[in-house]
């Protein structure tokens, strides 16, 4: 077992949950990750192996046949998998934040109806905040639903939908003005829609159309997609939560939990580029004697090991601020920043001690290094975590008087 990013204080369940996923790891994930990746495919099979091991209900609560497990749990879960290639983790997450939202938001039919499928994996999640034209301002949202008797009819066009094709069920957020006066806050006027669709490209159901898979320098395998909503008519019970207008606040609710899924997955990367990096140095030899012995790769070495305990150390303390039932904005923002930041730069070191074998497709550092970009952007830029994590002080730290 490796020294770094461990974690203190985990039940004996937690520890065996753990051990299984890692071994799972490095047999069923690490030997084909790269190939699968340079080929652009998805993982069918290990997406099957997880099934089989319970992943997809990990946090679903056991009453719904799932595994009730907690938020520290699933992360350090993810931390694992992303270890092995990230886009799977991202195959996990997307369907674990609609379970999420249901099991905080639904009524008690939609959770009856979802969640027990969802823990199977029969019905896979996928979830629908951006747009073209909006990147982070969430508010600016124009897709919309109108109602239409004992229905509503969506119109618009959604971007960056992790598991676009392979889901059947996408929490979807849109505009809905029907009980909101004119002049109401953007946020207070939108709703998010339970959309089921068959899996697969083309029009997926009447009025919904999932184009094709979006070409992306790294994060392949998984499929990230465009959803278009023509005339798209949903019944109004899958609104979630039964009641319109709450949309906004369930989708960040979701999204918090979503950051301290992306932190884990930027300490599981970091883990990688490490062990790559500590590998190669003690392998390559220049002037007499393998690169490790160089005091220069000594010193990256130093820095990278340090940046992944210190990531893996925030992400876990994010996560078990939230499993205590307090506010964890502050912590799963500056948990996402910090480790999605010193990835990048763990992978980048690693990439250097490379040196020139670093750029090639034969090496697994080459996949890493494209890989750690979705992580600056994915859930909230950094630049969107500065100003949560800004607030959240200036909230804590103001004066009085």
């Amino acid at each position: 077992m490796a020294r770094l990013a461990q974690t203190a204080g985990l039940t004996d369940i937690q520890q065996e949950i753990l051990s299984t996923v890692r071994d799972f790891v490095d047999k069923e994930i690490i030997p084909v990750a790269t190939e699968l990746e340079h080929r652009d495919e998805y993982p069918q099979q290990i997406v099957d192996g997880l099934k089989e091991l319970g992943l997809f209900g990990l946090m679903i609560p056991e009453e719904y046949g799932g595994l009730g497990e907690s938020l520290l749990t699933y992360a350090l879960c993810v931390e694992e998998i992303a270890r092995g290639w990230m886009s799977v983790s991202g195959i996990i997450n997307t369907h674990f934040i609609v379970a999420y939202m249901l099991k905080q938001h639904g009524t008690q039919e939609q959770k009856d109806y979802f969640l027990p499928r969802m823990a199977l994996g029969e019905v896979r999640g996928a979830f629908s905040m951006s747009e073209p034209g909006l990147g982070s301002d969430v508010s600016a949202i124009t897709s919309k639903a109108v109602k239409d008797g004992d229905e509503y009819v969506l119109n618009g066009q959604k971007m960056w939908l992790t598991n676009g094709g392979t889901s059947t069920l996408v929490a979807v957020l849109v505009r809905s003005d029907e009980g909101h006066p004119e002049g109401t806050a953007p946020h207070k006027s939108m709703t998010t829609f339970l959309v089921e669709k068959e899996p697969g490209f083309g029009e997926v159901r009447p009025g919904l159309t999932i184009p094709g898979k979006i070409d992306k320098m790294g994060y392949k395998g998984v499929d990230t997609t465009e959803l278009i909503m023509d005339g798209l008519r949903i019944p109004a019970n899958r609104v979630l939560g039964g009641t319109t207008g709450q949309g906004f606040y369930q989708m960040m609710d979701g999204v918090e939990v979503g950051r301290v899924n992306v932190a884990a997955r930027g300490c599981g990367v970091a883990q990688r580029a490490f062990e790559l990096g500590v590998s190669y140095a003690q392998q390559r030899h220049t002037f007499g004697k393998p690169i490790a012995q160089h005091q220069a790769i000594q010193f990256k070495l130093a820095e990278m090991a340090t940046k992944v305990e210190a990531a893996h150390a925030m992400m876990v303390n994010a996560a078990r601020k939230k499993d205590s039932g307090e506010r964890n904005d502050l912590e799963a923002g500056m948990a996402k920043y910090l480790a999605s930041e010193y990835c990048k730069e763990v992978v980048e070191d690693a990439f250097r001690i490379h040196g020139g074998y670093g750029f090639s497709k034969e090496y697994e550092i080459e996949r890493l290094y494209r890989e750690a970009p979705m992580l600056l952007i994915g859930e909230g830029t950094a630049e969107i975590q500065k100003m949560i994590i800004g607030r959240r002080l200036l909230e804590e730290y103001r004066l009085q008087g």
